[in-house]
């Protein structure tokens, strides 16, 4: 039989159009208490499925960490490495300039101070067929602008995030997370405790070249 989507269970947040969505799904890193039920997670899993791969490969594998025994450890540990990820960025001791105080600041705080209490968080992986490549994210990175927006259709938000790689040989061992497979990003999954867009972007004016480097196109609207 062939895999069809779930059935829809859209909550009462109001449908949004795909363009809304796209203009206003932000990184989100506050969270309720609330859970994730199985239904939704299995939709918003489904969706991020969907997204294009290389060669149609489908190479996208998602570890969800909830509540079991093995996902508590594990969140454990990525809370601490975020903390200290975290901390080093603030206080500039990667190599860039301390942060001031600002809401971004206090939002990343609250999201890495309280790590082991969000609802889910997924591994997103890359199970390779031939060796590490440098183009190999073309073939993930859709699936995780499907995961994060198939969470803002079902009233979730979420954040992409790469600290785990900072314990991803812990990781591997406590997850058994075979070496073939990339651990390409990890995404936390929640109810916002504030909400979606609109979102603060650079105009388009800025980030689009036409014919050549530098030279903005007419058709776009001034900053």
């Amino acid at each position: 039989m062939a895999d069809r989507a779930p059935a829809d269970r859209q909550r009462a947040v109001g449908e949004i159009g795909l363009l809304e969505a796209l203009a206003t799904t932000r990184a989100i890193r506050r969270y309720t208490n609330d859970p994730v039920s199985d239904a939704d997670l299995e939709q918003i899993l489904w969706h991020a499925g969907r997204a294009p791969s290389g060669s149609n490969r489908q190479p996208f594998r998602f570890l969800t960490l909830r509540n079991g025994r093995n996902a508590r450890a594990a969140k454990s540990l990525l809370g601490h490495s975020f903390r200290d990820g975290w901390n080093e960025k603030r206080d500039g001791t990667e190599g860039e300039r301390p942060y001031r105080p600002s809401r971004f600041v206090d939002s990343m705080q609250h999201f890495v101070d309280n790590f082991e209490a969000i609802p889910v968080v997924i591994l997103v992986c890359l199970e390779r067929y031939r060796d590490p490549s440098p183009f190999e994210g073309a073939s993930v990175y859709p699936a995780c602008q499907n995961l994060l927006l198939a969470a803002r259709a079902l009233g979730y938000g979420g954040a992409l995030t790469m600290w785990h790689l900072r314990v991803e040989a812990e990781l591997r061992s406590m997850l058994k997370i075979p070496d073939r497979a990339a651990l390409s990003a990890c995404i936390t999954l929640g109810v916002p405790a504030g909400r979606h867009g609109p979102l603060k972007r650079k105009p388009a004016s800025e980030i689009i070249f036409d014919d050549q480097w530098g030279a903005t196109p007419a058709w776009t609207a001034p900053a």
